[in-house]
């Protein structure tokens, strides 16, 4: 107020004019200094434009109207007013706009990337939202145990055995259940390093038992690793039932069916009476082999030796022992004599293998009996795989000898008659030397004396035979057989070896066969 009395005192000297009305100058400066003052501090920090800038600019245009348009300065309450002091509901650029509207580049800072800013989460690229995420929604704290059982659950070895190998590091150790899990995973996964891994601290572990060492074979058992389950096997302070089981099958399971038999004869050598478990493994093995003769005399020795009654599954072995190696006739007839309607485990196995080696009558006949056990299968014939048409296995020698092999057919050899008359020759040396035909081999139902005479004329005795009379003497004889040498064969060829005083070299389909002064180079167990 000094500063306006004062130029109200000052104008009048300056211009030589009569004093100004001191209340109609105060007034219309102090509207002007109002308009100056509220457009500085709508502001701050913006310049001021075409208003108060320097003391000594010229004011254009002093008084005017109040009805007349005021460039950048006040103009009443209901005009815009740019630059300057606004409504409050109004848009202000970079300015304050309220409590309930969105403030950019002021208080409200977005999240950005690079120079762009991003208004919605929709907008956001994938990593700044995943980054976002991660402190939203921390991630809940587990315990390496709660971590193990997890993944456990979840069948992955490579991370239980990280796991495991962070538990033994902070000084805990697992309990016996949980270390069968991980070997259970391992093995179900065949992950055989992940399994050395367990093996590994198992063998560092206070706790080791009988038990766990029989988990750990059946684990590699289930990797095809049969090499490593031996090296446990055989180096076990004790065994049990089930240690003998275990490797039996696992060697059975993966196709080893002579290490399987073999381990069988071990086991009763040792005494350990073996159970109807057992059995179904050792068929399994003669399966493999395709030995008829061998599976048949284990399924009776069951009952007869052991006091095991046969069970569906051994009785489904059998099946699969026949059929495996083409006797489907024997597979059949075996079924028919069974005491009790066959089961269907038993069809089944039957008929899959009729489906294999191609015989459609034996199909058909197998699945009206089980369409008899369940007349719903009635609809699903018609969408029965076909087959191919039948195809029947034969016996077929390959006779080694002047450099040269020979086929052998019985039955198709020029020769065949010579030969016949040399085996009758050698019959009866053999029986003066002790040779007992074995009849449980003959699997047809006939009477004894026609068994003896069908064991005679096997194949790979006419095929010896005609090689006797064929080849020059104290030469060995090689025979190829492409069907598992009977074990009446095996005894008789021994005898042989001992009445000509050759070597008899037999190839059967899985093994060779050394016979040289009445015995063999497999020590009679094949």
């Amino acid at each position: 107020m000094e500063a306006i009395q004062r130029a109200s005192n000052i104008f009048p000297s300056l211009f030589k004019t009569k004093p100004l009305n001191s209340s109609h100058f105060t007034q219309t400066f102090m509207a002007r200094c109002l308009a100056r003052y509220l457009s500085t501090q709508a502001m701050p920090n913006q310049a001021m434009p075409n208003s108060y800038q320097r003391p000594n600019q010229a004011m254009p245009n002093s008084y005017e109207r109040p009805n007349q348009a005021m460039p950048n300065s006040y103009q009443g309450p209901n005009q815009a007013m740019p630059n300057s002091y606004q409504r409050p509901n109004q848009a202000m650029p970079n300015s304050y706009q309220g409590p309930n509207q969105a403030m950019p580049n002021s208080y409200q800072r977005l999240p950005s990337h690079g120079d762009r800013v991003f208004q919605s989460p929709s907008q956001r690229p994938p990593e700044l939202v995943d980054n976002m995420n991660q402190f939203q929604e921390p991630r809940a704290y587990t315990s390496p145990m709660e971590d193990l059982i997890k993944f456990c659950k979840e069948g992955k070895a490579k991370e239980s055995i990280e796991t495991l190998e962070a538990i033994e590091k902070q000084g805990i150790q697992l309990e016996p259940n949980m270390v069968f899990a991980i070997l259970q995973v391992c093995g179900d996964s065949k992950a055989l390093e992940e399994g050395k891994s367990v093996h590994d601290y198992i063998m560092r572990c206070p706790f080791r038992n009988l038990y766990m060492y029989n988990k750990v074979m059946e684990m590699y058992c289930k990797c095809v690793s049969m090499k490593d389950a031996r090296h446990v096997f055989d180096r076990i302070p004790e065994r049990n039932l089930d240690s003998w089981n275990l490797m039996i099958k696992g060697y059975a399971s993966n196709d080893q069916g002579d290490e399987a038999l073999q381990l069988f004869g071990h086991m009763r050598g040792a005494g350990v009476s073996p159970t109807g478990e057992t059995f179904v493994s050792v068929l399994l093995g003669c399966s493999v082999l395709e030995s008829v003769e061998e599976g048949f005399i284990h399924f009776e020795s069951m009952e007869k030796d052991y006091g095991v009654s046969p069970q569906v599954e051994h009785y489904a072995g059998m099946v699969e022992v026949l059929g495996r190696s083409g006797h489907l006739t024997e597979a059949e007839e075996f079924v028919d004599r069974m005491m009790t309607p066959p089961p269907i485990l038993v069809l089944e196995t039957l008929k899959n293998y009729g489906s294999i080696h191609g015989d459609i009558d034996l199909v058909d006949r197998v699945e009206e009996q089980l369409i008899a056990f369940d007349p719903s299968r009635e609809a699903q014939k018609s969408n029965a795989p076909k087959v191919l048409p039948p195809r029947k296995r034969l016996g077929l020698n390959m006779l080694e000898g002047k450099n040269k092999v020979n086929e052998y057919r019985a039955g198709t050899n020029p020769q065949k008659g010579e030969a016949y008359e040399r085996l009758k020759g050698l019959s009866g040396q053999m029986r003066e030397a002790g040779y007992v035909p074995d009849t449980r081999y003959v699997l047809h139902d006939i009477d004894q004396e026609a068994k003896e005479q069908a064991l005679l004329y096997h194949s790979e005795r006419l095929a010896i035979a005609y090689g006797l009379i064929s080849t020059p003497a104290n030469t060995p004889l090689r025979i190829i057989k492409n069907l598992r040498v009977c074990g009446d064969c095996h005894n008789a060829i021994k005898i042989m070896s001992k009445i000509v005083g050759r070597e008899l070299i037999v190839r059967d389909n899985k093994r060779f066969h050394h016979f040289k002064d009445g015995k063999c180079s497999c020590g009679d167990y094949w």
